[in-house]
């Protein structure tokens, strides 16, 4: 399938390719017990997800922080995949072995199956978790572990990332010298906790992506500070699909990434009198002004925004 986005019925097809991967993941999640070959299907999924970044990594990720940022429902799966698209790029900046590479986009894949019906309801819960959620949060690492080793999974290294993945503290200097499950089950945390803070829950609005971002590049070991800077590096402090404020008002969504983090592509959708723009109008903020003043969280745009146009500009 052609998957460039030239036409709505395009944007329509690689939206449902994203979509039918992320239900798919989902229903494997949620049901470990009834999937035939579960280990099989895991590969499957992340052979699904690598096919999909490689026809266009830009629109990969526009498509990603999109269903991310906007919307709590199916949130297990939603994070899942986000977590193992960014361990993905990661492991490539990393120069990681592809026996690693592959043990940690699994782990992200599945780091939460202990949990996952409780994840879901907790990102619509408006209350603090409860005690009995409390203890089921706490144990879930070590339960995944054990769940996906009852599943056929016999990868130690993919398992001890996943019961290790909470873990804040290794002993070593930097990323490099840790030993391989905790090298993995620090980049996973990292990831874990940014791809979470951009979510949003009932009882809270997600962050901004740059808010994100220096919340996890200014942690206090190292280690965390190195997988912030590769995760900026890598989708830049304004990710493709998530909303910025220019320095002149007006409103944009970023489109592609370009060699400079904090310069991308936009598409300017709202102009500085507040009104939606038709059709919206392509920037390069590499290029000089406006350029990007802030980054806004999903919740701060309430228009309707037509991505299928955005993705078409310029194409």
């Amino acid at each position: 399938m052609n998957l460039v986005v030239t036409t709505e019925d395009e944007y329509e097809d690689l939206l449902g390719l994203w979509s039918d991967l992320e239900s798919g993941l989902g229903l494997l999640l949620a049901h470990p017990d009834s999937v035939q070959e579960f280990k099989q299907r895991i590969y499957q999924y992340d052979r699904w997800m690598q096919d999909l970044l490689k026809h266009d990594a830009d629109v990969g990720l526009y498509l990603l922080f999109q269903l991310a940022i906007n919307s709590p429902v199916g949130y297990s799966a939603s994070h899942a995949l986000v977590c193992a698209v960014l361990c993905h790029l990661l492991s490539d900046d990393f120069n990681l072995p592809g026996t690693e590479r592959n043990s940690l986009v699994c782990a992200a894949l599945t780091m939460n199956i202990a949990m996952t019906s409780l994840q879901d309801e907790l990102a619509t819960q408006r209350a603090r978790p409860s005690p009995e959620q409390q203890i089921a949060i706490r144990a879930h690492a070590s339960k995944g572990a054990m769940m996906l080793n009852n599943l056929g999974i016999t990868d130690e290294l993919w398992l001890e990332t996943i019961q290790l993945h909470h873990k804040e503290d290794f002993p070593g200097e930097n990323l490099a010298a840790l030993i391989s499950p905790h090298r993995l089950a620090h980049i996973l945390h990292v990831v874990d906790r940014y791809a979470a803070m951009i979510s949003p829950r009932q009882s809270r609005e997600g962050r901004s992506a740059t808010e994100s971002a220096q919340n996890v590049i200014h942690g206090t070991a190292e280690q965390e500070s190195a997988v912030g800077h590769a995760l900026v590096r890598i989708v830049g402090l304004c990710p493709p699909g998530t909303y910025v404020q220019l320095d002149d008002e007006e409103v944009a969504v970023v489109r592609r990434r370009s060699q400079e983090p904090n310069l991308p592509d936009v598409a300017i959708v709202i102009d500085q009198k507040g009104d939606l723009l038709r059709p919206p109008s392509l920037h390069r903020t590499v290029d000089g002004s406006p350029v990007i003043n802030s980054a806004l969280a999903a919740a701060a745009v309430q228009e309707r925004i037509n991505h299928h146009i955005i993705l078409q500009l310029g194409s």
